[in-house]
């Protein structure tokens, strides 16, 4: 399966520990024998067929891949997929799926879950797991709309978004996944869309070999409720002037004949120029740095969305950087805690210091 070059180097700490396949794995090997009931024309299906092309190059035992969802119609995925799986409930997928990765180092843990589900009543849930860096992918497939509730707007929907609950139009203000997990200060967050199948597939590899919570939000069209959403990157015709693709290392430009690109505007902000417009031409340009410490400059690249009709925005990998995961260090301690105590007992770690015994 051909790739798209995201420009980072291949990093397989994430599936340290997660026992390989001692013999090739094949994509048939991961299709369930369920039928997969989703609307006609939904980006789910196209997520579905990369993903399930995609995890035999993991090069581990299906056994070992665990799929945990919430609510919703992306949160079928588990029943579609001959590994572990569990349909959990409702914004709750990312604490489940953290106990998991906890107890079963032995795992590769992806949470599946969508904007409703995941930003809504699953927020909290979801900005923890992100801060915590616990071994773990999340894809968030994003419509912009609550698809299986039939077309409420959802907290990624466009202000003046008019549907079943917002007649008038929403006056809310949208979420930008992206930006959320970035303040979170999650170690991996990307963007791909459902119908780009080659840049997909990269970016599931670089969040599978990525040792900690990996984000990826999945631009993913409902046919039924918010068709088109994402025409502006998906036309032909426009998605050159509309997708600002990240490479690391890479000079920031796109567009027809690369006519347009990303430079720094004034205090830790970004903004999209004429490149022929520019005193230094592309050297003008920035260099994406997903390795970048700070945030903030993957921020400022996550401010390039634009809340309204997406007429624009960056896919790729915003950031990937490296920092000790919440599971590692959780059985570490635990480990620690085992030698340390007497006998090394699940007893005298309760009892600990503290207590005395009154006659």
């Amino acid at each position: 399966m051909s790739t798209v070059d995201l420009g980072l180097p291949s990093l397989p700490g994430g599936l340290a520990g997660v026992p390989a396949a001692t013999e090739p794995q094949s994509r048939k090997e991961y299709v369930s024998d369920q039928e997969v009931r989703w609307c006609p024309g939904c980006g789910d299906y196209a997520v579905l067929a990369a993903f399930q092309g995609f995890l035999p190059e993991l090069g581990i035992k299906r056994e070992n891949v665990a799929m945990v969802s919430g609510i919703g119609c992306s949160s079928r995925f588990p029943y579609y997929l001959s590994t572990y799986g569990m349909h959990s409930i409702h914004g709750r997928a990312p604490a489940i799926a953290t106990g998991l990765a906890v107890a079963r180092p032995d795992l590769s843990v992806w949470v599946v879950t969508g904007d409703g589900d995941a930003l809504s009543i699953g927020g909290n849930h979801l900005i923890h797991t992100l801060r915590r860096n616990v071994n773990l992918k999340i894809l968030l497939f994003n419509n912009r709309i609550y698809g299986l509730t039939k077309g409420q707007y959802s907290p990624t929907s466009e202000p003046g978004k008019v549907t079943k609950s917002t007649p008038m139009g929403s006056v809310d203000n949208p979420f930008n996944p992206v930006s959320l997990a970035l303040g979170a200060e999650a170690t991996f967050v990307a963007r791909t869309v459902d119908s780009d199948r080659k840049h997909l597939t990269s970016v599931l590899r670089a969040a599978a070999e990525h040792r900690g919570t990996a984000f990826v939000e999945i631009y993913q069209n409902c046919p039924i409720f918010n068709d088109n959403a994402f025409d502006a990157i998906k036309n032909p015709e426009t998605r050159d002037d509309a997708i600002i693709p990240l490479v690391h290392g890479e000079p920031i430009r796109f567009g027809i004949d690369g006519h347009l690109g990303v430079v720094r505007d004034g205090f830790a902000s970004l903004a999209v120029r004429e490149v022929a417009d520019l005193p230094g031409g592309e050297a003008d340009l920035v260099v994406h740095d997903a390795h970048t410490e700070d945030p903030a400059y993957a921020f400022a690249l996550s401010r390039l969305t634009d809340a309204g009709i997406l007429h624009q925005a960056p896919i790729g990998v915003f950031r990937a950087v490296d920092r000790p995961s919440y599971d590692d260090q959780v059985r570490q301690q635990v480990q620690t805690s085992k030698e340390s105590q007497s006998g090394g007992s699940l007893q005298s770690l309760i009892t600990g210091s503290d207590t005395w015994t009154v006659d």
